[in-house]
């Protein structure tokens, strides 16, 4: 990990995905060991869990759920993998992901390529649930006839598997899908996903858009608890552009890394007022610094998850975030993470 700052200008020479590809085969193969002791301020119980730390590993880096106990092993307080369909899929034609190296960004457009969920089912169904927290993210495939069919799929296929599912309707990448952010669409989701679920499955969370109006936001809030979903997300790639230097900026797709941590910062914040504080909510977009991730914490986020930051600096980030809150923790005055929820 030390290395990562020697290494990156080499892995940077390839394309995004095929460094991807590496970057899993490589986490494979290295003997990275059980999870490191987190500091014990910043442990926190999130619907039911207990958190060793609130720093996640983002659905999206890890699709197929190859290596969820290594991001684990290397401090990481919970990983989420997928996003999993009920079917394989290609996704979108390459190339679809592109480096903006000099705004700390990418834009992807994979469009929720996997493997599907039977074959992470077993490699799921394998792993030590004591090595640590992992969630399932599911999807709908690209050429369903019915979409909420298969977010029902999903839920009875992985809810076994999992310590936490993530309903996912946030990605620009599959078209027609964040329309089941719509007020009607979201209500029937939400309603058959968690009878799918039954009385003894697993935490559901939601994840939705950056890109949503404020109306928007009090229709996803008002029905998530309605429908007793347990976390919101908030959120994914946008596919707004603020200013943006790089090649790159003008290609189609959701764009992730620090030019989001504004936008993410705000829909935070506005999910925080529009649930009166009274659903967890769950930070992801722009977070590369536990300055930053302490900012979403204050703001309302209970836990954070970052992808894009890796990519810059190093997979070593997500511990460093964590034993950096709990140094902004202390600093502060506070005994736990949790007493910082929503004190901005």
């Amino acid at each position: 990990m030390a290395l990562y700052p020697l290494i990156r200008p080499f892995a940077f020479l390839l394309d995004a995905e095929r460094a991807h590809g590496m970057t899993i085969a490589a986490l494979k193969a290295a003997p990275i060991g059980s999870p490191p002791p987190s500091p014990a301020g910043v442990a926190i119980n999130v619907a039911g869990l207990d958190f060793p730390n609130p720093v996640g590993l983002a659905a999206g880096f890890d699709k197929n759920a190859e290596v969820p106990a290594k991001m684990l092993g290397l401090g990481f307080g919970f990983a989420e993998v997928g996003t999993l369909t009920p079917l394989a899929q290609p996704g979108n034609p390459r190339p679809r992901i592109f480096r903006l190296v000099a705004d700390q960004a990418v834009i992807n457009r994979l469009g929720f390529n996997n493997g599907g969920q039977a074959e992470a089912a077993k490699r799921l169904a394998a792993r030590d649930r004591s090595r640590g927290i992992v969630g399932i993210n599911i999807g709908a495939n690209k050429d369903s006839a019915d979409r909420i069919a298969d977010y029902e799929l999903g839920v009875r296929a992985m809810a076994p598997l999992a310590d936490y599912l993530t309903i996912n309707i946030s990605s620009p990448n599959t078209p027609g899908l964040r329309a089941l952010q719509d007020e009607s669409a979201l209500d029937a989701l939400l309603e058959r996903a968690m009878a799918a679920r039954g009385p003894d499955g697993p935490p559901v969370f939601l994840k939705v858009a950056p890109d949503l109006e404020p109306a928007d936001i009090d229709a996803v809030a008002r029905i998530a608890m309605a429908r007793k979903i347990d976390a919101l997300i908030i959120g994914n790639t946008t596919i707004s552009r603020p200013s943006l230097q790089s090649a790159h900026a003008g290609e189609a797709g959701g764009l992730s890394g620090a030019p989001l941590a504004a936008l993410a910062r705000q829909r935070l914040a506005d999910f925080r007022s529009a649930t009166g504080g009274d659903m967890p909510l769950i930070a992801a977009g722009g977070i590369d610094s536990a300055e930053e991730a302490w900012a979403r914490i204050r703001t309302g986020a209970s836990l954070v998850q970052l992808y894009t930051a890796l990519a810059y600096k190093g997979p070593g980030l997500g511990r460093r975030i964590a034993l950096g809150l709990d140094r902004l923790r202390a600093e502060a005055g506070f005994a736990s993470i949790a007493e910082a929820v929503g004190t901005a």
